[in-house]
């Protein structure tokens, strides 16, 4: 039922049950099909660690990972559904690792984000992961220092009211000197911890803190960058992609289970883009992503019965991905 739903869901690049169901093989009545849809949600013994393992596994690295940790949310009528993700970066690409459904709307709590980083160190030991990045709802003393504890380095952004050493951040920005780009500051204290810190304006205007407690001062804001992957990921998870947010699912233990699905189709599409060619745009980027360009090419391949299919299946055999180079959206 697992690979029909997999297959259903890269036809169809579609959550809805009526949706998928309208993918599967047979004459089977749409109804029926439809219930049988519901009963994989329902009762299928998929959980986000074991889909994690297959991920970590289809995605072999020799050097320690980057993470970025970020939250995603829609809402179904009045229904607020919430999702604290924590993905893995893979040769340029985010990709869904593990998640934690939030019981309410807004901003998560330390004790839910200590829990969903101790499912990782799981699966990986704390010497695996080189950082993790995230944005401004995700800091404070003990998140910080709950992280310190595990031995997991971040890069944050901070708010301007944040406290390094005595002065706040914005205290600190007013020293910028007219013609200076921004001000770097090593081994300062932020909620307890040292850190190198980064601090200058957007184009905007806005101001723009980094802090982080891995690597040098002078590589921190282009590092941070990369925690943006995570907005393609959510993009092609949502509105440019799978459709999540048209899910009418909100009961947690049911969501979980479509992104069990969502990561196991969306690792696949990855691991078949990158075994592509893609022309580049005047400015020398990609002019599809990874991620599109393998459903691309899972469908096609599908609906054509094509003589590719025995590679790309063969693709989610581990050592078939054993490439370190980076590839990126």
């Amino acid at each position: 039922m697992l690979s029909l739903m997999v297959l259903a869901l890269l036809g169809g690049k579609d959550v809805r049950h009526a949706e998928l169901a309208a993918r599967f093989p047979g004459s089977a009545h749409t109804d029926s099909v439809i219930r049988r849809v519901e009963r994989f949600f329902d009762r299928h013994p998929i959980q986000p660690a074991d889909v994690a393992r297959v991920v970590l596994t289809l995605l072999p690295s020799a050097k320690p990972r980057e993470f970025i940790l970020d939250r995603t949310n829609w809402k179904y009528g009045q229904t607020d559904v919430n999702v604290l993700l924590l993905a893995v970066i893979w040769r340029g690409v985010a990709i869904p690792l593990l998640y934690e459904l939030l019981p309410h709307g807004g901003g998560s709590q330390t004790e839910i984000r200590h829990t969903l980083m101790d499912d990782a160190l799981c699966l990986l030991r704390a010497a695996d992961i080189r950082v993790l990045y995230a944005d401004r709802e995700f800091i404070g003393y003990d998140w910080i220092q709950g992280l310190a504890r595990r031995g997991i380095p971040i890069c944050v952004r901070l708010r301007s009211d944040t406290l390094m050493d005595d002065w706040t951040a914005k205290d600190w920005l007013s020293r910028l000197q007219t013609g200076h780009a921004g001000l770097l500051v090593d081994d300062t204290v932020v909620y307890g911890q040292p850190m190198n810190v980064v601090l200058t304006h957007t184009r905007d205007g806005e101001a723009l803190i980094i802090a982080s407690n891995a690597g040098s001062v002078t590589t921190i804001q282009a590092r941070y960058r990369r925690r943006f992957l995570i907005e393609c990921l959510f993009r092609a998870l949502k509105s440019k992609g799978f459709q999540l947010e048209g899910t009418h699912m909100t009961l947690h233990d049911h969501v979980e289970r479509l992104l069990c699905l969502l990561t196991l189709t969306y690792t696949w599409c990855v691991l078949v883009g990158i075994t592509l060619d893609c022309p580049k745009k005047a400015h020398g980027r990609r002019a599809w992503s990874v991620v599109k360009m393998g459903l691309r090419e899972l469908v096609r391949s599908f609906s054509r019965e094509s003589s590719r299919l025995c590679d790309l299946i063969h693709l989610l055999v581990p050592s078939q991905t054993k490439s370190p180079e980076s590839v990126g959206y």
